[in-house]
């Protein structure tokens, strides 16, 4: 028996209206009730207008065990296909709760794959957006494979394209390790989480009781396990927050980021960072207003804003040059340097050596965290992650330090002795192994001895004025070459401009080898 062509065509439209109901109006509207958007719904706030093109719209899955052969959804429970964003064209995949909680069976993790192979092999970012229960139960060992063969597709696009998770719902089980590899995590404050077993198992194994959210929620990660890199407060902000992300990084490794927009005036004088940094070494201040003052329209995207303070990492530019930040932060810890803000920076360092964005280190460091907490938990692995990071990027960095750069941690902030391209140093800068204070108490403990009171007093201010007019400055290192230039704090954004202009062409070679060992 045929069809006529407008038999065919109503057919066509029928299954259309079917993958867009999901799971059904009523499992639509029970999303909606707990201030979720559906995984269609979010494709389309994300994405330019009309811009998407849908991959496997009709697939079904086949297994028949455990009466799942009776319930078969059109799309498998998850969306896939490609659009653009701001211009940009980019993968992505959207989890639909709606269909048995977004549970992963094969069929589903087959979808998800074949968009990601799609976005390796044609140099888009991949955005993957979670809301799912964990494994479809009723397909078992399949389901398990299923989330093997994501993972090793992260691991593929690792470095080659970027990858973006945006959690907007429960994420659970093996499913977190598809995100963990990602580049970057978004989590929506109330509605998202994260975790590897759930309270329940929890409260079974060790008789803690905690809630979903203590466990695993947008707070969790964001402010204590670092698992997460931004926090958003409701779904639209996360979609928001994620176009921004994009328009400051490339589409993959293969280009270097392209100029931003700005009428912003590459001449324009920091007039606010004449007297800004403190002449007492031990004031504190906050490096972000150094930060807002010298990149374009004051637009600076932070990472893990709310995790590791004591480091300030995010994408800024300068004269439409975009460029990626890391600055200790003295109003934190006196940003000193310790195994949290060690793993943040370093892993932040990777992402943008791996695709071509200049890094700017701003560098205010007393040294390292001392304390057996720290030397424990292995400070020494964990800073040497930062201190890898830095030496092992190729990109263009320039370093500025604005006041303290002290022992070990003024090697690893981006210091000329690990290949930094332009190290400079505001006149306020001191560049020692360590404080005046701390170093005449080693260096002069002999003629101390021994004296008491007044006598005491004056001979140690002597030693220390001595020390700070040898070395609390920067200029024995500009004699010996370390610093390339000492700069009047209001010309920063004027001089940064010009060296990134003069660095635009970089391209260095290193031996070639399989990878290195970074000490994970």
């Amino acid at each position: 028996m045929s069809f006529s062509n407008e038999e065919k065509r109503s057919y066509l439209e029928n299954l259309n209206e079917q993958t867009l109901l999901g799971g059904g109006e009523a499992r639509i509207a029970r999303q909606h009730d707990q201030g979720k958007y559906t995984a269609r719904e979010r494709v389309e706030k994300l994405l330019d207008p009309n811009s998407f093109l849908e991959f496997d719209k009709f697939v079904k899955h086949n297994c028949s065990s455990f009466g799942l052969e009776k319930q078969k959804f059109l799309g498998d429970g998850v969306v896939t296909g490609v659009g653009t964003i701001n211009g940009q064209k980019v993968a992505l995949f959207s989890q639909d709760f709606t269909c048995w909680g977004g549970a992963l069976g094969m069929a589903y993790a087959q979808k998800i794959c074949k968009i990601m192979d799609f976005a390796i092999e044609n140099k888009m970012p991949i955005i993957g957006i979670n809301d799912s229960g964990g494994a479809r139960i009723q397909e078992g060992v399949e389901s398990l494979a299923g989330y093997a063969e994501i993972f090793h597709r992260n691991v593929q696009a690792s470095g080659v394209i970027p990858q973006i998770s945006l959690i907007m719902g429960p994420c659970a089980g093996g499913a977190v390790y598809s995100p963990a590899m990602t580049d970057f995590i978004l989590m929506v404050d109330k509605t998202s989480y994260m975790f590897v077993t759930g309270p329940e198992v929890v409260k079974t194994v060790t008789h803690e009781e905690v809630t979903k959210d203590e466990l695993g929620g947008a707070h969790t990660h964001n402010e204590k396990s670092g698992v997460a890199h931004f926090i958003c407060s409701d779904e639209d902000d996360c979609l928001e927050r994620t176009r921004e992300l994009l328009s400051f990084i490339p589409a993959g490794n293969y280009t270097k980021p392209t100029k931003s927009f700005t009428t912003d005036s590459i001449t324009r004088e920091n007039n606010k960072l004449k007297d800004f940094v403190p002449v007492n070494s031990k004031k504190p201040y906050d490096m972000k207003e150094i930060i807002m003052d010298v990149i374009d329209d004051k637009h600076f995207l932070e990472y893990q804003r709310d995790f590791a303070k004591n480091i300030i990492c995010g994408f800024g530019a300068v004269g439409g040059n975009k460029v990626g930040i890391v600055a200790n932060q003295p109003a934190v810890l006196a940003g000193c340097l310790d195994i949290d803000s060690s793993t943040k920076a370093a892993r932040f360092i990777r992402f943008c050596d791996a695709f071509e964005i200049p890094i700017l280190t701003l560098v205010d460091v007393p040294g390292f965290l001392p304390g057996t907490t720290q030397e424990y938990g292995g400070i020494i692995r964990h800073g040497a992650k930062l201190l890898y990071a830095y030496a092992e990027a190729t990109v263009p960095q320039i370093t500025l330090i604005t006041r303290k750069a002290y022992g070990g941690a003024y090697d690893v902030m981006a210091s000329k002795h690990i290949k930094a391209d332009i190290n400079l140093a505001y006149p306020t800068a001191e560049i020692a192994v360590m404080g005046a204070d701390g170093a005449v108490n080693i260096i002069f403990r002999n003629e101390l001895k021994g004296l008491e009171g007044e006598e005491f007093d004056k001979k140690k201010a002597s030693l220390v004025k001595d020390y700070e007019e040898k070395f609390a400055n920067p200029y024995k290192a500009a004699s010996l070459g370390y610093v390339d230039e000492v700069i009047y704090p209001e010309n920063t954004r004027a001089r940064i401009y010009k060296y990134l202009e003069f660095l635009k062409d970089k391209n260095e070679i290193r031996p070639k080898r399989k990878h290195g060992n970074i000490p994970l």
